[in-house]
């Protein structure tokens, strides 16, 4: 008996203790994919997003590595040999990238170029899974981000709703500001500890997702208004003999002042539109916006006529304009005008 004790208590010792070292195993694993953060898309917005998260000590470690995929993989190589000092790894997919983290940020450029790599058969959403969590900053229809946030929750994961409102220059300096709707359990765990130094603020709207995307259409067709606006402002200013750059001053010192008419002023009247927020974007969320203005009943004429501007500069093949500024509408502004001005300021390009 005494014999068989013994036997016993060494069979379950061994057996406690493999058990042990295979949860050990398993926990370390687990922890690893927890700690390790996510960021799928590295365009004009994603990279500096993605750069804010390594200087800022978010992630980049080797207890806590970035991962990242891109569709054009240079962009991949070139952050990997921009903080040569950080720990990053490049993955194949963007389903390997949600595969390696807890926690997984998504900025694509177009509603296409989201639905693509969200349902591509190696996409985000085929890594997700219980215990994964996505965080989508793109700007798309509200109908798209419902229709993520069903299929991430379905698959066992969390969704937070993340547009921005800012562009290239915010993104590398952190100040972008995050609208936020969908898990709040993610919000309450990503505000301080990653949207943060992304952004200057974050703001959470509701549990229902849509909300955030609601409050970007209407930021971003009220400032896509006011640069349409301004474009006419400054061409008028300019066809009756006024010094552009004057008005540009003595606008930004009266009630009227904004920080975009200050920044994107100086450069249109030189015909500066190199691309901080693409006009064809602008254009996308302005149509966007006439849309939900539509179907929410709400006269919404004086933004209209703007998109309508935008449009006829995006489509405008002669001037070739859409992958430039939203400032480049000003160049759209222009072309219809039949001033002097503007007849030879078209003639000297």
């Amino acid at each position: 008996p005494d014999l068989q004790a013994s036997s016993y208590r060494h069979h379950h010792n061994q057996t406690t203790r493999s058990s042990l070292s295979v949860k050990i195993s398993t926990t370390t694993t687990t922890n690893l994919k927890m700690s390790s953060v996510g960021f799928v898309g590295l365009g004009i917005m994603g990279e500096g997003m993605a750069a804010r998260l390594l200087s800022e000590g978010i992630a980049g470690t080797e207890a806590t590595p970035l991962v990242v995929w891109n569709r054009t993989g240079s962009k991949c190589t070139a952050l990997k040999e921009k903080f040569p000092d950080k720990t990053i790894v490049i993955k194949e997919t963007a389903k390997e990238v949600v595969e390696a983290c807890g926690i997984t940020y998504s900025m694509l450029s177009t509603p296409e170029a989201s639905r693509a790599v969200f349902d591509a058969t190696e996409g985000v959403l085929a890594g997700v899974g219980a215990g994964k969590s996505i965080v989508d900053c793109a700007t798309l229809a509200e109908s798209d981000m419902l229709r993520m946030n069903d299929a991430v929750v379905a698959a066992g994961g969390r969704f937070l709703e993340a547009p921005v409102s800012g562009s290239k220059a915010p993104a590398a300096n952190g100040s972008l500001i995050f609208l936020c709707a969908g898990s709040q359990e993610l919000f309450d765990e990503t505000k301080d500890n990653g949207l943060n130094v992304m952004g200057k603020a974050s703001h959470y709207f509701s549990t229902t997702v849509g909300k955030g995307t609601r409050a970007k259409l209407v930021v971003n067709s009220l400032m896509g208004t006011m640069l349409a606006a301004f474009g006419e402002g400054l061409a008028l200013s300019e066809s009756v003999g006024l010094d552009p750059a004057t008005m540009i001053e003595v606008i930004g010192q009266g009630a009227i002042m904004s920080p975009i008419y200050n920044l994107k002023g100086p450069k249109m009247i030189k015909k500066d539109h190199a691309p901080n927020f693409p006009l064809k974007h602008a254009h996308k969320d302005m149509a966007l916006a006439v849309d939900m203005a539509k179907a929410a009943n709400v006269e919404f004429s004086i933004t209209s006529q703007a998109e309508k501007v935008f449009r006829e500069a995006r489509e405008d093949t002669d001037l070739n304009i859409a992958d430039q500024d939203f400032s480049a509408v000003f160049e759209t502004i222009h072309k219809k005008s039949s001033s002097e001005f503007s007849k030879k300021r078209m003639c000297d390009e």
